[in-house]
């Protein structure tokens, strides 16, 4: 006998032994979502049948019809759920129940702290639902047999860091999941349970749960059915089965398109957003029907990456059941099907943002970031993303759109003034938005990584330019100031000049210009780009993804009413000060705390530390 045909041992993914001691140790107050799991597992595998038999009826035996049965066994106190659907073989068993197939595992794994470790949420967004059967379970044994193939194998497990595959037997293809369950589940061998379980969280399943000749639940496609006779309840189980979700959804979307291309979707919009929606793949998790056959759960044509967190189902009778996921992906049907699902979807998001703003403001809190990836990628639906596009800024604490922002525009304002950083916090905070703050001019808070691209790709909106508050020069004396007649004292222009040309000569090639500056109130220095050049905070993300070596000198702006300004500026204009070491030291501290004042690091922390204790001596 080969080594694959005897008792196998092997050990759980970390991951996975970490999940399983949480799990098992959880008293979850509504443990019987663990039989709503394992029966959604089952659809999935008789689904994926379906599809594959379409190409290869081979894999269908007799004719079979799909159907998934539940058993109870009150005297070995086991419940079993089968299904006759694609099954699983050996390597099949290793790669799912052996591992956490998903990437984001150490940071779901990092949440379910000791705070969270009963919170379903978190184990319902990393699909990780056939675990939460050692809840109620002891032990764990699986037989199953993949379509197309003559072997059956036996996975077993307790839970407790080990599980055992071997060959078995099996009459068909599919797969038996059998829970002998612990004491305190006994509740699970009632019928009247089970059925209730079934009937509450299962209906909506397309397929029959049989417990032993009743079936349990309707049987029939969801979004076949019309929305008035679906209960919120309903529309609730199905997008938690169709999303591996626990959280409620956020927006319901029941659609019937008639015309030259027909479908139905049922889309939900998260409340809670999932782990991986910032992972490189982008996938979406939206599954395709046609003619309420599975195709697939990831077709990259179906809807654009932007709009990934949503789930659900697409079901059309328009496109060709006998073809590859492959050639799906050329289907121009499916470029029309994209785009009417796209506007769509957007128009809904756009009637909740002017009906129930502060509604709206929980899911762009979650999800704006993905959505504004459309700016740069949806050149054709642009317009129509920034209508729904909602901003921080120094207006008040509430998001804003940017048809609110130039309602409020000042006389004089030709620009929408905004500052992009990498927190929130800290931007808010910036010496860049002293001069806009006093002048009452509205500047948007950027902090969203795509931030800095997509303003590559628009450049104005309602006829007025998007301009960078760090960038070039601030054009505030355009801007109505009701504060005008309260000037701060200045130092004369030639006392000015000198200690610019005194800085310039000591920075030399460390930056780009020394100015005075009219966008500082209350700080002595900033950094900025000089107009032309790239952004701080673009130049700075560059950098780190290895695309861009070295930085461009930036532009020094000295606040000429600051009293360390008129301070340095009174003592630059004595005769002789060429050799002056305090103002040398201060031109290199000033430029440090430019620097500080934007999250770096100074260039050289023990000549800061020398300077400063200089300075601060002579000032003592």
């Amino acid at each position: 006998m080969s080594d694959t045909a005897s008792k196998e041992t092997f050990s759980f993914q970390t991951e996975v032994g970490q999940l399983l001691d949480i799990v098992a140790g959880s008293l979850y107050s509504n443990r019987e979502i663990f039989l709503r799991e394992l029966v959604s597992n089952a659809s999935d595998a008789c689904d994926k049948l379906r599809y594959e038999a379409l190409t290869d009826a081979s894999l269908l035996e007799g004719g079979q019809e799909f159907a998934i049965s539940i058993e109870i066994d009150a005297k070995a106190k086991t419940l079993t759920v089968s299904d006759n659907g694609i099954g699983m073989n050996h390597q099949d068993l290793l790669d799912t129940l052996g591992t956490i197939a998903k990437s984001g595992t150490s940071n779901f794994l990092n949440a379910l702290d000791d705070e969270n470790k009963g919170d379903l949420g978190l184990i319902g967004q990393f699909g990780v639902g056939f675990y939460s059967a050692f809840m109620v379970a002891e032990n764990v044994s699986v037989t199953t047999r993949k379509a197309g193939e003559k072997e059956a194998w036996l996975w077993a497990s307790d839970g407790k860091g080990q599980f055992t595959i071997e060959p078995t037997t099996r009459d068909g293809n599919g797969t038996s999941v059998t829970l002998s369950l612990k004491k305190d589940a006994k509740e699970f061998l009632e019928d009247a349970r089970v059925k209730h379980i079934i009937r509450t969280y299962s209906d909506h399943i397309s397929f029959p749960v049989l417990l032993g000749e009743d079936t349990l639940n309707s049987a029939s496609a969801i979004w076949t059915r019309p929305a008035k006779d679906i209960t919120s309840e309903q529309y609730t189980e199905f997008y938690r089965h169709s999303g591996h979700a626990y959280d409620e959804p956020w927006l319901t979307m029941h659609n019937r398109v008639e015309g030259l291309l027909s479908y139905t979707n049922l889309l939900f919009v998260p409340s809670m957003a999932p782990f991986d929606l910032y992972e490189p793949e982008r996938k979406s998790h939206v599954k395709l029907y046609v003619n309420r056959v599975f195709i697939t759960d990831d077709t990259q044509g179906l809807l654009p990456p932007y709009l990934r967190f949503l789930r659900g189902v697409v079901d059309s009778e328009d496109l060709s059941l006998n073809v590859s996921r492959e050639m799906l992906q050329s289907d121009p049907k499916l470029s029309k099907l994209k785009t009417g699902l796209t506007k769509r979807v957007l128009g809904e998001l756009k009637k909740k943002a002017t009906k129930a703003p502060e509604d709206y403001a929980a899911f762009w809190t979650n999800f704006g970031a993905v959505l504004k990836e459309g700016l740069v990628e949806e050149i054709a639906l642009r317009e129509k993303i920034l209508e729904i596009c909602r901003f921080k800024s120094t207006h008040n604490d509430d998001l804003t759109s940017l048809a609110e922002y130039v309602e409020r525009i000042k006389e004089g304002q030709d620009a929408i003034y905004y500052i992009v950083g990498e927190d929130a916090s800290k931007i808010a905070r910036s010496p860049h938005l002293e001069g806009f703050k006093a002048k009452g001019v509205e500047v948007l808070l950027l902090s969203d990584s795509v931030d800095e691209f997509w303003l590559q790709h628009i450049t104005e909106f309602e006829g007025k330019s998007f301009k960078s508050i760090t960038r070039g020069s601030d054009d505030l004396d355009k801007i109505d100031d009701a504060d005008k007649d309260d000037k701060k004292d200045e130092p004369e222009a030639k006392e000015l000049d000198k200690l610019i040309e005194l800085i310039k000569a000591e920075l030399g090639d460390a930056i780009k210009d020394v100015r005075p500056s009219k966008r500082l109130t209350d700080s002595p220095v900033c950094l900025i780009a000089d107009d032309g050049d790239m952004d701080v905070t673009l130049e700075r993300m560059l950098k780190r993804a290895g695309q861009l070596q070295h930085s461009t000198p930036r532009v020094l702006e000295l606040n000429p009413t600051h009293q360390i300004i008129l301070k340095l500026a009174e003592r630059a204009s004595i005769d002789d000060n060429a050799q002056d070491a305090l103002l040398k030291d201060a031109a290199h501290l000033l430029l440090d705390q430019a620097r500080i004042s934007e999250g770096e690091a100074p260039s050289d922390a023990l000549e800061f530390s020398r300077r400063l204790t200089a300075v601060m001596s002579i000032a003592l």
